[in-house]
């Protein structure tokens, strides 16, 4: 008879995380059938998980057997797959937090959950609840693979490798994939006949060959098109799911440093000190910079959930499309042995030659039934290693903050993001931390707040 794994989702009130992953599984043969636990502190979001997943289940033929948790041990025991998707302190009061108070500073920001004073404040939230699902993991399914989609991935992902080196665990993105997508739709391709190889940190990868089919086993370069597009105003093409957020900082870093980037131009825009400035509103209209976005999206998120529920409340079944998540093909690789190749956050060993090791890399992995396998890349070049490193310098010290209880490298780390050192004096930077550490002293681990 054919087992079937168990896949518990910690975080399973984050609502479309958890019905695009669950409903990719369900339509992998290997898996229909597989056991799911449902795991959230929020018992309304994880009943109206409950009853999306189990009409998807429904829907796909699945056999298999759900359980909804609020108990966290609970949920992980004897699971093979743990799904990791969740937000400490949520939109409000954190998120809306993060934004006020530093813009209060002058410090103006687009998503802020990956770096920056939002993605330090983030990690320092989150990092000690995913060490609680390590320590759980480690009790109770200690052989199981984690795919965590939490942010900020980077300094996540290296906090939990430099605790829990046991915990088989790779840090989940959509960035590479999607970013293929995009850059297909702009030169009228089809993304399937694109090859790349793409190598980097989290949101700060880039494609190191990116290639067409043009016949059978012939391929040659999209940057030559890509750039010509770009500078004749063809490409970006407008972004028809949110006329906020345009694709131009990512263009004009592209005409610069030669290579594409993986992540969106709202995102980049705050990596780097280029284009949010003081008194610039120039650069915000040249660029098209979306600030504020996250809590916009937010809100939009929030009101489309509620409108989409009702919907699948009254429907009799629920079909969706297949997800670009990499989750399902990770699961299945692994419970059957059927290789697949995924981009996952790794530690640096022996990687990326030049990036240091030890530190948080995205990277081509090959999955079987060996697990995640990481494929070595060597050098990069030299320009965009020292452009991912301004980002490694924050998640080494924010990560080495909550590592050793030292407080005074929160400080340092936000004295050295990119975009807030372009921004702040270290007076400034030094008074925003305090007030943002005393505005989440309630979410944050206690040593930070004490004196």
């Amino acid at each position: 008879m054919m087992s079937y794994p168990k896949i518990t989702f910690i975080g399973a009130g984050s609502t479309v995380f958890v019905k695009n992953i669950l409903n990719d599984v369900f339509h992998k043969p290997a898996l229909r059938h597989a056991n799911i636990a449902l795991m959230d502190i929020d018992p309304v979001r994880l009943e109206e998980s409950h009853v999306v997943i189990q009409k998807l289940m429904r829907s796909a033929g699945s056999q298999g057997h759900i359980q909804c948790f609020t108990d966290q041990k609970a949920a992980l025991d004897g699971a093979d797959f743990v799904v990791v998707a969740f937000q400490i302190g949520g939109y409000e009061p954190c998120t809306v937090t993060d934004f006020e108070i530093c813009k209060k500073y002058g410090l103006e920001q687009t998503i802020a959950d990956t770096l920056g004073v939002g993605g330090i404040m983030r990690a320092l939230r989150t990092i000690p609840h995913l060490w609680k699902i390590c320590e759980d993991m480690t009790d109770v399914c200690p052989q199981a693979t984690m795919l965590n989609y939490v942010n900020p991935m980077a300094m996540n992902t290296w906090a939990m490798f430099e605790k829990f080196p046991h915990i088989k665990q790779v840090g989940l993105c959509h960035s590479v994939q999607g970013t293929a997508e995009e850059l297909a739709h702009d030169l009228d391709i089809d993304h399937r006949d694109l090859r790349y190889r793409c190598a980097g940190i989290n949101h700060m990868a880039f494609y190191l060959e990116i290639e067409k089919k043009i016949a059978d086993g012939q391929y040659e370069s999209i940057y030559p098109a890509l750039l010509n597009a770009y500078e004749n105003g063809s490409a970006p093409k407008p972004n028809p799911h949110n006329p906020r957020c345009q694709n131009i900082v990512r263009y004009e870093m592209f005409k610069k440093l030669g290579y594409f980037v993986t992540e969106s131009s709202e995102h980049f825009a705050e990596y780097t000190p280029y284009f949010i400035k003081p008194n610039r509103p120039d650069l915000i209209e040249r660029y098209q910079v979306p600030l504020d976005e996250y809590p916009k999206r937010c809100v939009e998120q929030i009101a489309q959930w509620k409108a989409d529920f009702e919907t699948y409340q009254q429907a009799e079944s629920i079909s969706l499309p297949a997800s670009r998540e990499y989750a399902s093909t990770i699961i299945n690789a692994i419970w059957t042995n059927e290789p697949s190749v995924i981009y996952g956050n790794v530690e640096n060993k022996n990687l990326i030659d030049n990036l240091p090791q030890g530190c948080c890399v995205e990277v081509p992995c090959l999955v079987d039934a060996n697990g995640i396998q990481p494929t070595k890349i060597g050098a990069i070049p030299n320009h965009l290693a020292a452009l991912m490193q301004t980002n490694i310098n924050v998640q080494r010290l924010t990560t080495e903050a909550i590592l050793t209880e030292n407080r005074e490298r929160i400080y340092h780390a936000a004295m050295l993001d990119p975009h807030t050192a372009a921004v702040l004096s270290l007076d400034e930077i030094y008074a925003l931390v305090d007030e943002l550490l005393l505005a989440h002293k309630d979410w944050l681990p206690a040593w930070i707040n004490q004196k």
